[in-house]
């Protein structure tokens, strides 16, 4: 089995990409939205970290996090997170017999994509990238009208149009 090696840095901000084990087709994450709401919201409460941005799309997601000063711990609260999850929805996805041997639902992928952020430039392509997400996948033409996304908190702050996004591209940042 492959040994990963992630970057640990307490107080650091990260990328993520979150994806379902079956991507194709599979709305889990947008049909159980407040679960998946009840679920960061719990374990932000026990293992603080704040979400800078957020996009929920219907197979994965894409965020990013700001853990506090001393703490590094990421990979515990997307465990506890896709944990709380998968208890919170119907038993109805295909299991394969690794996953029954350890005890594993069929819904996440094991892994997920981190990266760190390591400077203002950065952080604002992946927010970008974040926020344009939706159109790019094709699930809307215009960047305001996908309902699960930070995107509006941006525009209610004056940090984005409600136009912005339109017809552009924000591949230059990938973690899918």
């Amino acid at each position: 089995m492959a040994q990963y090696k992630r970057a640990y840095i307490p107080g650091a901000t990260w990328f993520f990409t979150v994806n379902l084990a079956v991507r194709q087709n599979n709305p889990v994450l947008t049909e159980n939205i407040e679960s998946l709401r009840s679920a960061f919201s719990s374990v932000n409460t026990r293992r603080p970290f704040n979400i800078e941005a957020i996009v929920i799309l219907p197979e994965h997601l894409h965020c990013i996090w700001t853990l506090p000063s001393r703490d590094s711990d990421f990979s515990t609260r997307w465990s506890l997170i896709k944990g709380r999850f998968s208890r919170c929805i119907k038993k109805d996805e295909q299991v394969s017999a690794s996953r029954l041997k350890k005890r594993e639902r069929g819904i996440w992928q094991r892994r997920f994509w981190e990266h760190v952020i390591r400077d203002e430039n950065d952080f604002h392509r992946h927010i970008d990238y974040i926020h344009y997400n939706p159109v790019k996948h094709g699930l809307v033409k215009n960047t305001i009208e996908w309902p699960y996304s930070s995107f509006h908190k941006y525009v209610e702050m004056g940090i984005y149009q409600e136009k912005w996004g339109r017809g552009e591209q924000f591949d230059n940042c990938t973690g899918e």
